[in-house]
């Protein structure tokens, strides 16, 4: 049992509107390491209602999403114009090629989007977030630490998990571990991975081979 990512977020968004207003605290430490290296172009995967191309717009960055939900690219456009800031907010299936050319970012974000998957999806995404990114571009993700997303579970493969209720019904979860998450990137170079303060892996990296 699962539900498409786009038919859930779209729901969601629909019902809550923006859902997560502010940009993830670990962010103003990649914008200093961005702004030490000298890079602009950054992309958000799984954009979402926009909180975190509002916040690169904001300090000067050239900030992409990607997202798989109409309702959301909705939402993050109409809120980029309210603050008359641009960003190149792109509705596309995460799962598949994203439409940039290889090496094209100096950054790519993933925050609580990457684990919304089976094993072979999030190896696609993964492997996407790596072609995109030039040699020396940094990377941030994060992804849920605890199974506490619904009461009852339905496991389909190991380690994933889909909720029999609540908001994230019928959305495939995966867990990882932390040695898990950092080879999920192999040709990126381990900055710093902690639990942030509502208890999700958070991975910072910089891509070391071309």
């Amino acid at each position: 049992m699962k539900t498409e990512p786009q038919t859930v977020w779209d729901q969601i968004c629909a019902r809550s509107g923006r859902v997560f207003e502010n940009p993830h605290k670990d962010l103003r430490s990649l914008l200093k390491r961005m702004g030490d290296s000298g890079g602009r172009r950054v992309l958000d995967v799984g954009s979402g209602s926009g909180r975190h191309l509002v916040f690169f717009g904001a300090h000067g960055l050239e900030p992409y999403g990607i997202d798989n939900s109409p309702e959301a690219v909705m939402l993050a456009k109409d809120w980029l114009n309210s603050q008359n800031l641009h960003a190149e907010v792109t509705l596309h299936d995460i799962t598949t090629r994203f439409p940039y050319p290889d090496e094209y970012f100096d950054g790519v974000i993933a925050v609580q989007v990457i684990h919304h998957g089976v094993s072979r999806t999030i190896r696609a995404i993964a492997d996407e977030m790596d072609r995109v990114s030039r040699t020396g571009a940094l990377l941030f993700v994060t992804v849920p630490r605890l199974k506490n997303q619904a009461v009852s579970f339905l496991e389909i493969e190991p380690d994933t998990f889909v909720p029999l209720e609540g908001p994230e019904k019928g959305l495939p979860h995966h867990f990882f571990s932390e040695a898990e998450l950092a080879l999920l990137f192999p040709r990126f170079r381990q900055i710093d991975v902690h639990v942030d303060d509502v208890d999700h892996w958070c991975l910072t990296a910089v891509k070391e081979q071309g």
